[in-house]
């Protein structure tokens, strides 16, 4: 590409700032949680949103040198539909609105679940495939959901839920598991390592209702095995082959009632667990997101704004 985009992400737990184009750059800064805690509230997480954006939109400028910025991206909500809100997208949206008048450029706003696809799928050499139908699953704390992905005239991806986790989400119920254990918030690459000593097999049933599936009964069983005193790495494996066997379940549903031959991208903070890549990808051939775009991140969110613009594909 021969320009370059600035994408803005304020999402639950990151702040994020992007550049794709002729220049590229990924910042992302954690909010803080305090220790022992598994989560922010709204009005935390949009003071943190404004006390860190600032530096790294510094960041980004100083990464552009004599560049310019040809068009700004923002998340300005969780999901596509006219519905989805959190508070905490009103520090993004307000900075970007700012920025896109002072430098006399466009202005696109995008849902976070779209950032999350478009990051996956430009981030592994995949990015045509926006162009067609396929699968997706956006995994994380805030979001668990299989969507059926479509391009819209622009080739923007639009997204429907067709199945979700009835109750906690994926990434709450691990962290709410690495916490227990001792481990620090967020909890997944630590939960992910401690796993890694495991020899248990598990046989897992997962709970399922039509296409959605629940996990409320997974985060019991490992407060029980913790009470037992299983072995942490023990736990650690439970439940995230507890997520990963309620997945497939779910995949093997959708795959049945949409197609068989239908690219299959995962995405979200999740999606970064070894144990569900290895068997995503050797069960499905499924696409992952690179482990650098897939917590949150506003990159995604510059590749659609040069989606957008007409220059990508």
């Amino acid at each position: 590409m021969e320009k370059t985009y600035l994408g803005i992400d304020t999402s639950n737990y990151t702040t994020s700032a992007a550049l794709c184009g002729k220049i590229t750059f990924n910042g992302k800064m954690l909010l803080p949680v305090e220790e022992g805690k598994v989560g922010l509230r709204q009005s935390e997480a949009v003071f943190h949103h404004v006390k860190q954006l600032p530096s790294l939109v510094e960041d980004a400028f100083a990464k552009l040198g004599s560049e310019k910025i040809s068009a700004i991206g923002v998340s300005d909500r969780p999901r596509s539909n006219k519905e989805s809100y959190m508070p905490c997208f009103l520090a993004g949206d307000g900075a970007a609105t700012m920025l896109a008048a002072a430098l006399n450029v466009p202005l696109y706003k995008f849902s976070h679940q779209q950032g999350h696809i478009a990051a996956a799928l430009h981030s592994t050499g995949n990015i045509d495939i926006i162009k067609d139908n396929f699968i997706a699953f956006h995994i994380s704390g805030g979001t668990t959901e299989a969507l059926m992905v479509a391009p819209d005239e622009e080739k923007l991806p639009q997204c429907t839920a067709v199945a979700s986790t009835l109750d906690l989400k994926a990434g709450q119920a691990i962290d709410r598991i690495g916490v227990m254990l001792g481990l620090p918030f967020p909890a997944g690459k630590y939960v992910d390592e401690l796993s890694k000593k495991s020899t248990q097999d598990f046989k897992i049933r997962p709970s399922m209702i039509s296409n959605n599936f629940s996990l409320s009964g997974v985060q019991n069983r490992c407060e029980a095995m913790f009470e037992a005193g299983v072995p942490h790495e023990d736990i650690a494996k439970f439940v995230l082959m507890s997520v990963i066997t309620s997945i497939d379940a779910c995949l093997e549903k959708l795959l049945s009632d949409y197609g068989k031959n239908l690219p299959i991208v995962f995405s979200g903070g999740v999606s970064s667990n070894s144990l569900m890549r290895e068997y995503m990808v050797s069960k499905y051939g499924a696409i992952f997101t690179q482990p650098q775009y897939a917590s949150d991140n506003a990159y995604g969110t510059a590749v659609l704004t040069a989606i957008k613009s007409g220059e990508l594909i």
